[in-house]
């Protein structure tokens, strides 16, 4: 499938835009860790832009590289997104987030549905909005949050073999493992290839073992 075929297949396969859809079947950094729980206090919302950029050659996903002067995950890949604002929908957040970090036009995005929640080991619920994006964009980073804005393929994303599963201690000394992969220099791993991986899984049906 390419082209219109494509687009109104994802966009099939995702909830509408609607604020029950948070309720939906959460996914989370704590899926390969049974040994690592999460704290049971209140979530902080949030949410990030799946952005589907619709070049010739086929679909692409904008990711950035987060800035090194952040105080939090620091240098790591990551969608363009964060905190919801009081009484602000999550697809509200995710395009005012991308315009804040890369200078996303609203206007150049077409939104196509809601993919799972995903429950960070921070405390955050983020809802991945995914949106198709027309390929005559500019970017600019803010380097105040972004220190690299690149694409990479959705077909590639989208393969569950370039998934691996990592693990790290942490400073409790509870493993924690992690999907992540590597395309090009770039290295994608925590809660973004969660929730590219929980993409994948909703799209495609299939979950390996």
């Amino acid at each position: 499938m390419t082209g219109p075929d494509l687009r109104d297949w994802i966009s099939r396969h995702l909830d509408p835009l609607d604020d029950r859809a948070v309720d939906a079947a959460r996914r989370s950094d704590f899926d390969l860790s049974p040994g690592w729980t999460p704290d049971p206090g209140e979530l902080t919302p949030a949410a990030v832009l799946v952005g589907l950029i619709e070049r010739e050659e086929g679909l692409t996903v904008l990711l950035t590289r987060r800035a090194d002067t952040l105080r939090r995950h620091t240098g790591q890949v990551a969608l363009p997104g964060g905190r919801c604002d009081p009484g602000e929908t999550p697809w509200a957040a995710a395009l005012r987030e991308a315009w804040e970090e890369v200078g996303l036009d609203p206007e150049a995005v077409t939104l196509a549905g809601l993919s799972n929640p995903y429950q960070t080991g921070t405390g955050y619920l983020i809802t991945p909005v995914v949106g198709f994006v027309r390929p005559d964009i500019t970017l600019t980073a803010n380097p105040d949050e972004v220190a690299h804005i690149f694409e990479t393929p959705f077909g590639f994303l989208m393969d569950p073999t370039n998934y691996e599963e990592h693990e790290r201690t942490l400073s409790d000394g509870v493993v924690r493992r992690f999907y992540a992969m590597t395309h090009e220099d770039q290295y994608i791993w925590g809660a973004t290839a969660g929730m590219l991986r929980a993409l994948y899984e909703r799209l495609y049906g299939a979950a390996v073992a």
